[in-house]
Order: structure tokens, then C-alpha cells, then sequence
């Protein structure tokens, strides 16, 4: 392996091959404490740490069963965050840990604190969860098996319901102290025909009030009517995500048998009416790599959705602490590769590319190394 220098242009080959390697096969750290705390239980990223990587920051799985057993350590950083990343003892690159943001410091008008109701992704991404409960999350017959959405509010690190005025807050504080470039709301699904876009609605208004140019995206499962799309758009709402997580039926009645109610048809035809109000390249799906779903069905699907405009971000799955699946298997670096090269040129023929999202996961790329490929093929480290 050869060393990875840091430069904020451009990424090395061998630097993108690794953040695919490190996606997969997670990271031991010297000192947990290093940079912005990473995140345990709760929806989207979780068992995570921001990492930057030639300017790039990523997601690297940190508190799970593969990373404790990782090739890849990171060292103890220095006061600026810098870090020394290797592999069986041999230094590969050097890495940083962003800041702790600096609005966690705060707490809203009620006594909350501010990291209780959205938390910092990546690098400049505020993120919440804004009903941190959910039907399917409830039942263990109907559960998403991968799902740790109940875990950080068991352990007090967040509350059931975040409040418009609570979420107006807190985007206008982390927008002003730290930056933020736009914002992510997804939702545990209530028991209600919406799945959720009424209280995103309500949530978005309330934001946008506060900071007019903070794109925000909505993600909730597909609502009972195609009308809420126009409603989250003109509540505020740039982009929208309905998330997928597995593609073979047989797969998806696995791993998540409530979910798995709302047929594909369904997210389809959901997805053609959103693309209708927001535009091609402004709908996007989470599909978790690694859950069962061969290469040939991620692909397939991949096409089909970029067919009508929806972009597919694929990551690979991180098999939770605490979950049903917390013993299920990372995806091999190999098969991500598989999957992301091809993918990354089908997203670039279609221009439908990352950079040109508003707002939301796919734009913001941590969790997932698609868009590196979406500039090329990346290769193997060496």
C-alpha cells in the first residue's frame, strides 16, 4: 500500500478505493473522543464516525462487530483533528476528525439540548429524525431488522417528537454558528395514511421560516395520496427521499416485513409523482447493499430508477449494535465495488449526478463512496 497524501482538490486513486475499503470494514480508533462524537442508535448514519479524507469527509462505522476487528486504526489526533490512518501497523494517509459543531453547546427555549434534536452529518449536513417512533419499529413481526431508530431515545440522547418551533431552533443556530449547507428531516412512520409527510410539512414550514435558503430534504415512506408531494414542496421541501433499503422482494419481506407492505408498485408510482413536482434528479432512494440483494438486482433496480429520474444511493449496509441483524455480515469492499463502478457510470449517463442534488444524503454522499465513482472507476488500493 502506498501513503495517501492530503489535498483538497482532488482524490487520489488510492483514496477513493479507500473509503470504499473503510465503508465496509470500519475503523479502530486510539481515542473515541477524537473530533465530533459519533453517533449510536437513532435512524440514518448510526455506530458512525465523521472522517475527511482528502477533503472528503465520510461515514465510517466505528461501534460495530466489524470494526472492532478492523486492519484500519487511526491514531490519536492532534489538537487540529489530523490523524495518522493504518493499515496492520503501516501509516496509509492522513485523516482529520471535524469539530465538534459548535451548536451542540446550546439548548432550546424549553431546556432541550440542541444534539437532542438534530445532530451534524458529514461535514455541513444538519440531520433529525423527527418522530423518533414508528409502527413497523414497534412490532417485532413487522420491524425493519437493521433499524436502531428507538435506541437513542431509550439512552436519553433524544426525544420522541421534535416540535416545529424545536427544529426552527435549532436549524437557524447550527445554520448561523456553523454553516450548514442544507438539512435532512426523515421520520419514524406514524400510524397514519401519510406515513409522515404531515408532520414533515409542518416541520419544514416552521424551518424555512426561520432560515429561507436552507435547502431541506423530506424522507418518509410513500403517502396514501400523490397530493402531499406538492404539499412538501410548497411547504418548503427541495428534495424528497423514499427509501427502498432492499430490492428483491424475497429480501424484503426478510428484512423488513412492515415495510414490505407497501409494494414496489406503490414506491413507483410514488416515485414517478414526485419526480413530476420536484424533477428528474431531486427523488432519491436509500438501497442498503449487503442485505441479501445480488449485484445484477442492485443494478437493475438502479437503472429502472434512473430511468425516471430518481437517484439511487446506494451504501453499504452497517450491521448495527443491538439490532436483529447486528450479527449479519458487512459487504465485502469487492462487491461494493462491483456494484458502485458500474452504478457511478450509469448516475453519470444519466446526469443525474450527486453535486447536482439540492439537498439530502445522496447530495451530502458520507454514508455511501457513489460519488467518487460517479467520477470514474476507482481500482483497489495498493
Amino acid at each position: 500500500m502506498s501513503v495517501v497524501t492530503t489535498s483538497p482538490d482532488t482524490m487520489s486513486p488510492q483514496a477513493r478505493a479507500l473509503v470504499t475499503e473503510l465503508q465496509s470494514r470500519g475503523l479502530r480508533l486510539n481515542d473515541p473522543s477524537a473530533g465530533s462524537p459519533s453517533r449510536r442508535g437513532g435512524a440514518g448514519p448510526t455506530d458512525h464516525k465523521a472522517v475527511t479524507i482528502e477533503g472528503h469527509t465520510v461515514m465510517i462505522p466505528v461501534h460495530t462487530a466489524p470494526a472492532f476487528d478492523s486492519p484500519f486504526v487511526a491514531d490519536s489526533p492532534d489538537a487540529n483533528g489530523n490523524s495518522t490512518l493504518k493499515h496492520a501497523s503501516i501509516p496509509i494517509a492522513q485523516i482529520s476528525f471535524p469539530s465538534t459543531p459548535k451548536f451542540y453547546a446550546g439548548q432550546t427555549a424549553d431546556g432541550i439540548p440542541y444534539s437532542h434534536i438534530a445532530t451534524l452529518h458529514g461535514r455541513d449536513v444538519l440531520a433529525t429524525t423527527v418522530l423518533q417512533t414508528c409502527i413497523r419499529y414497534e412490532s417485532r413481526k413487522k420491524s425493519c431488522q437493521f433499524c436502531s431508530i428507538g435506541q437513542s431515545l431509550t439512552a436519553g440522547r433524544t426525544i420522541a417528537h421534535k416540535t416545529p418551533e424545536q427544529l426552527a431552533e435549532v436549524a437557524k443556530a447550527a445554520y448561523e454558528l456553523d454553516g450548514i449547507k442544507h438539512m435532512v428531516l426523515t421520520t419514524g412512520t406514524p400510524a397514519t395514511p401519510d406515513r409522515g409527510a404531515a408532520v414533515l410539512v409542518d416541520s419544514v414550514r416552521a424551518i424555512k421560516a426561520a432560515v429561507p435558503h436552507l435547502p431541506i430534504q423530506a424522507q418518509c415512506e410513500p403517502p396514501d395520496t400523490d397530493e402531499w408531494f406538492q404539499r412538501l414542496k410548497d411547504a418548503g421541501v427541495d428534495t424528497v427521499g423514499m427509501h427502498l433499503e432492499a430490492v428483491n422482494p424475497q429480501v424484503r419481506a426478510r428484512v423488513m416485513p412492515g415495510k414490505a407492505s407497501v409494494p414496489l408498485t406503490r414506491y413507483f408510482s410514488a416515485f414517478e409523482a414526485a419526480v413530476s413536482v420536484f424533477g428528474r434528479g431531486q427523488v432519491s432512494t436509500y438501497i442498503l447493499a449487503g442485505l441479501g440483494d445480488s449485484v445484477d438486482e442492485i443494478l437493475a433496480m438502479g437503472k429502472r430508477l434512473l430511468d425516471i429520474g430518481v437517484y439511487p444511493f446506494v451504501v453499504p449496509f452497517v450491521p448495527i449494535t443491538g439490532t436483529a441483524l447486528e450479527s449479519h455480515p458487512a459487504p465485502d469492499p469487492g462487491f461494493m465495488r462491483a456494484v458502485l463502478e458500474p452504478l457511478g457510470e450509469m448516475v453519470r449517463a444519466a446526469s443525474l449526478r450527486s453535486s447536482d442534488i439540492k439537498a439530502g444524503c445522496g447530495k451530502c454522499g458520507a454514508c455511501s463512496s457513489l460519488s467518487i465513482y460517479e467520477d470514474g472507476p476507482v481500482g483497489a488500493m495498493v
